[in-house]
């Protein structure tokens, strides 16, 4: 074998630190319309570097031969939404969305594309391929949320030993998977700063005489309705405004308070207009599995729009906002009620701003991006020195 001189060693890798794949193909468990948050905020910003196939979970509505719809959402932004017939068990979806996925990737080079998987379930159509660059950006626990699929941790373990990097949605998720791969990088929720400031100015003039508490998001099998209601029962004065689609919970459970008002989904470009409106965001998630790991994004972005806020004690809410005094925390209704109260006589806001402000300054979508392709070139990077040395 011939030896390399370090000169000529630093100028293949100089070479090869630039050179990566023009094309990630995302596999999400998410609906790219349903709520703009993580997946969206991140492939957006990636999409001005690369041409991005994010392939959805299936409908099941056909009558006849499976497809995909192409969703354009951007100049190299593309949804692929996988149509397949009625009736399908588990192992026929499986079948069809395989064949689905190899049409597409027919005569394409490998070489060129990254998968960017959000779901481990994707492996069960994808696990053949070896593009240049597997990345697995595990923004919950899936495994812990309802009608999860009994294989999820088995197949989860089979995409950390091929992934070249993984990404956790938070530090808790971080500490609870970081044995379990050499090279993984804590994301918590990061910020639209200037989109969610918007409120601030807003506020003005739309502030209501009555105070105001308001929560947007999926209300599912986190969200603690117990206690909503209790809020709501205990104080009938204040209007509770619940913005965000209803899912994988009987509606009829809902409490229907005269002073709670389900305004359904709302697009991310008007949240702020909402926000705008209310005296106290809230953060009202119970403490169980499907919690035990989240890292709300709705935490940095009511802060951004200049509101204070009340939450559960959820881990990576606590740690770095409860202990930093940005967030108060209420553990039960009674707490919870006590800490919004404080809240509408805040008397200490300007000082809190600035706080929030500078702690808010350190962080945006656009650095965490720009750390994860950091990370990214790194990883590619080494791998081709460790080729290099061999």
């Amino acid at each position: 074998m011939k030896l390399l001189s370090n000169k000529q060693v630093k100028s293949q890798v100089k070479s090869l630190y630039h050179e990566l794949p023009k094309n990630i193909v995302c596999f999400s468990h998410l609906r790219w319309d349903f709520v703009f948050q993580r997946p969206q905020q991140l492939l957006t910003r990636f999409a001005q570097s690369f041409d991005i196939f994010f392939i959805e979970e299936p409908i099941h509505d056909t009558a006849g031969q499976a497809y995909y719809t192409y969703l354009s959402r951007g100049e190299h932004l593309q949804v692929l939404v996988p149509h397949l017939p009625s009736g399908l068990n588990a192992a026929e979806t499986a079948v069809q969305l395989k064949a689905l996925f190899d049409q597409f990737m027919e005569n394409k080079n490998l070489a060129d594309f990254a998968f960017w998987y959000y779901t481990p379930m994707a492996m069960e159509f994808s696990r053949k391929y070896q593009p240049e660059l597997v990345i697995y950006d595990c923004m919950d626990e899936l495994s812990a949320f309802r009608f999860a699929p009994e294989s999820l941790k088995t197949i989860e373990q089979e995409l950390l030993k091929k992934a070249d990097i993984v990404f956790t949605g938070g530090q808790s998720l971080y500490e609870a998977k970081k044995n379990q791969h050499a090279n993984i990088y804590p994301f918590p929720s990061s910020i639209d700063k200037k989109h969610f400031e918007q409120a601030r100015q807003l506020r003005r003039s739309t502030a209501g005489s009555q105070p105001t508490l308001g929560f947007y998001g999926v209300i599912d099998e986190r969200f603690d309705i117990e206690l909503i209601r209790e809020i709501a029962n205990a104080r009938p004065e204040w209007q509770i405004m619940l913005i965000g689609p209803v899912v994988k919970i009987d509606k009829a459970t809902l409490p229907q308070n005269s002073n709670i008002h389900y305004l359904g989904s709302k697009d991310y470009k008007d949240l702020p207009s909402y926000v705008a409106t209310w005296d106290v965001a809230l953060i009202p998630f119970l403490l169980n599995e499907s919690t035990r790991y989240i890292s709300p994004t709705k935490t940095p972005e009511y802060l951004a729009a200049g509101v204070p806020v009340v939450s559960t004690p959820i881990m990576d809410v606590i740690n770095p906002y409860g202990k930093n005094k940005m967030v108060a925390i209420g553990s039960n209704a009674t707490d919870f009620i006590a800490a919004v109260e404080q809240q509408l006589d805040h008397t200490a806001k300007k000082e809190w701003l600035k706080q929030v402000d500078d702690f808010l300054s350190q962080n945006s979508w656009d650095k965490t991006c720009n750390r994860m392709l950091s990370h990214i070139r790194d990883t590619v990077t080494n791998r081709s020195l460790t080729s290099i040395a061999q």
